[in-house]
């Protein structure tokens, strides 16, 4: 079979790849439905994330069950199923915990930008859909995957709930996604951070009351005179660099909440910073899995439409025009089908 493997900096290719079997009972294998370009997947692409050999990528997936290793209880094949970027056995103390990124058998979910894709785990990791859904339903489910989960956690890690004043910063896919999460969890007041006027209009869309266009020390202060000096009882980090993670930390009032669920990058913090702060931080590779049945519910009783965040679709050999478009903010996200 053909998938995507990431050679170089800008160098992403659709080629022949390794068609995947069953090496442990416990894996699975599922022919893709769609599956999508992350916005983790651009660090690589930029040449900031280390690229040491040619990596299949890809880590976003829903689809039917194909095969299932003779040690796999819970899905079978037939089934539609959503899973994680990381498998868990959703059994360990650390997935009891609801932190099934962090489980103690653990394994990275790459390859799915392709038909086929192992998943690993099957059992602690795949998640079925009441039945198979109607074509139109599956880039909803698909975003429960990652972003919408990733978002979602970006809220409840920052202690959403109705009466807050909740600021995201961030105007990707996740962020964007984080603003729909905050909605659902009751807050009534959300500023969005953005610039751009199409992501803008879908986070209106998707429950933010205010946008505020600046950064850095003028998006502080931005927030803080919305806040009548206070600052924001919650902000949620979406983006993973730097000026954001500092942006956020500023823009939250003593006692306050900051999440942080953007991939980080040349980030240092200091201690006497934090110190001072006086604020909650809490964050790391989101625990989709924890949230899954609850998105999946939501996603199928037509309740949220967190796939309107894929802006661009395209058949999946097709992906390097994904990554460019994306690269370029020409799309916020790019959905592929095989």
């Amino acid at each position: 079979m053909q998938g995507t493997v990431l050679y170089g900096t800008g160098d992403i290719r659709f080629e022949d790849v390794p068609e995947p079997k069953i090496t442990k009972p416990t894996d699975a294998i599922i022919r893709l439905e769609a599956t999508c370009v992350c916005g983790s997947d651009l660090w690589s692409y930029r040449g900031i994330g280390p690229v040491s050999q040619p990596t299949p990528m890809g880590h976003e997936y829903c689809g039917i069950v194909e095969e299932v290793g003779n040690a796999v209880k819970t899905v079978k094949p037939g089934q539609f199923v959503i899973g994680s970027f990381f498998a868990s056995d959703n059994t360990c103390p650390h997935c009891n915990f609801g932190y099934q990124s962090s489980c103690q058998e653990r394994e990275f979910v790459g390859g799915a930008q392709a038909p086929l894709l192992r998943v690993p785990l099957a059992d602690g990791t795949l998640v079925p859909t009441p039945e198979v859904p109607a074509k139109e339903m599956i880039p909803n489910l698909l975003a429960t995957s990652d972003v919408l989960g990733t978002g979602w956690f970006a809220a409840d890690a920052a202690k959403v709930k109705p009466g807050m004043t909740v600021v995201v910063v961030g105007d990707g896919a996740v962020g964007l996604l984080a603003v729909l999460s905050a909605r659902q969890m009751g807050t009534e007041r959300i500023i969005a951070m953005s610039r751009h006027k199409k992501r803008q209009k879908l986070a209106l869309e998707f429950g933010a009351t205010e946008i505020v266009t600046e950064r850095g020390d003028e998006g502080v202060a931005r927030v803080k005179d919305l806040t009548k000096g206070v600052g924001a009882d919650a902000v949620l980090e979406c983006v993973g660099t730097q000026e954001s993670m500092m942006q956020a930390i500023r823009s939250t009032r003593p006692g306050g909440y900051v999440s942080y669920v953007g991939v980080p990058h040349d980030i240092e913090l200091k201690g006497e910073d934090l110190f001072f702060a006086h604020v909650h931080l809490h964050g790391g590779p989101a625990p989709v899995r924890r949230f899954l049945p609850k998105l999946i519910d939501l996603v199928w009783g037509e309740r949220i439409h967190p796939g309107k965040v894929f802006d661009l679709s395209l058949p999946l050999d097709q992906v390097a025009e994904g990554y460019r478009a994306m690269d370029e903010r020409r799309a916020i996200k790019a959905i592929l089908q095989p």
